[in-house]
């Protein structure tokens, strides 16, 4: 079986992963995860917890992170499509606030490893999109929060038109960059 291919993305420690897959006349088998093809790029993860989520078209989610013992995430679609962007919020990096976005598919079979510090969210491209999540690191409720998707100081071009897209009561209450900067993760 062959090995993964692992992309910079051009913030630190932000990985495309091009996984392993096979395919056939009876379906296909994509690998996600191996720890020691992993440890050879330098990406020393473990899950925790691992979780899927289901998105209708048009949905927006994010940009979440939590501010005490924040998590890494690998993530990957399952069925459908995604936009998926992580965000360096460690207020101390030359990349602080710099953002990189890639397209998640079933067909394309590519991963986001989004390091400790940094904050993660999607857009859904398609009805009945599965997302994938496995997190290093244990959820922590009561630090559980985000930026807004929409905040000025990041201005990220989501694929989805404002009038079209659907977002969560949550997340259209969550913070903005600045005040992000007055209570900021704990890295």
């Amino acid at each position: 079986m062959q090995g993964f291919e692992f992309v910079p993305l051009g913030l630190p420690d932000v990985w495309l992963i091009k996984n392993f897959h096979a395919g056939d006349n009876r379906g296909g088998f994509t690998k996600i995860f191996e720890r020691g093809i992993f440890l050879s790029h330098g990406v020393t993860f473990t899950a925790d917890e691992v979780f899927a989520s289901v998105s209708a078209k048009n949905v927006v989610r994010g940009l979440h992170f939590q501010t005490c013992r924040p998590q890494a995430k690998l993530v990957a679609v399952l069925s459908g499509e995604v936009w998926d962007v992580a965000v360096d919020l460690r207020p101390k990096s030359r990349t602080f606030g710099k953002w990189v976005g890639v397209w998640l598919s079933a067909e394309n079979h590519h991963a986001l490893y989004i390091p400790r510090g940094f904050a993660h969210g999607f857009a859904s491209l398609s009805d009945g999109t599965v997302m994938l999540y496995q997190c290093e690191g244990a959820y922590d409720r009561e630090t559980d929060t985000g930026i807004r998707f929409d905040d000025p100081g990041l201005a990220i071009p989501w694929p989805v038109g404002e009038g079209d897209a659907i977002h969560s009561e949550r997340d259209l209450g969550l913070m903005g960059l600045e005040e992000y900067l007055r209570r900021p993760m704990e890295v």
